[in-house]
């Protein structure tokens, strides 16, 4: 029953993250947009566990690219956002373990830090390479040149994590005590 729990959680997180992901948008100067998806994504990882988290997470998000018409980033997002929250997960649980259920806000901010900045480098990454690839192949000249736009989305990618990791920290006090008694109370 407990992984059925999780599983109806990790489609409803998924869910979740979709529509903060879709339907609520800022377009940046780079052609992208800033949304407060993420925050859903930090809270699929530590609210739901690595593997349930993370598979939410990197799922609901890939499906915003694929319907907004960004399909050629949704294999890197499923990948970068499933991380995010493996990585948010990992270190709020594990600084929560250290400081005894003492400092879990803390661990939150640090977790979802952690986390929204492998994001940030993650974009990064990926778009020198796609990049790369359009421009003709990965030679110097077209990573320098995938270096220098891939660096204009930087900034953009970095306000987005920090308003995710805000949003998660204020709703991770609400929503923890709602799953972990959905989750663990049979």
């Amino acid at each position: 029953m407990k992984n059925l729990n999780k599983l109806i959680f990790a489609a409803l997180f998924s869910a979740l993250t979709f529509v903060a992901t879709y339907i609520i948008k800022i377009p940046t100067p780079t052609m992208g947009y800033i949304h407060p998806g993420d925050a859903l994504v930090l809270l699929c990882g530590i609210l739901l566990g690595p593997l349930y988290g993370g598979l939410a997470a990197g799922f609901g998000s890939m499906l915003a690219d694929l319907i907004s018409g960004y399909a050629t980033y949704a294999p890197a997002t499923f990948v970068i956002k499933l991380l995010t929250a493996v990585i948010a997960s990992f270190l709020a649980k594990e600084l929560i373990l250290f400081w005894k259920n003492e400092k879990k806000t803390i661990a939150v901010i640090i977790g979802s830090t952690v986390g929204e900045l492998f994001m940030v480098l993650g974009y990064f990454v990926y778009e020198i390479f796609l990049l790369g690839i359009l421009t003709g192949g990965l030679n110097a000249s077209s990573i320098t040149s995938g270096i220098a736009a891939s660096a204009a989305g930087v900034p953009f990618n970095m306000v987005q994590g920090f308003f995710g990791v805000i949003i998660a920290t204020i709703l991770f006090p609400i929503l923890n005590p709602i799953i972990k008694k959905s989750l663990y109370s049979n």
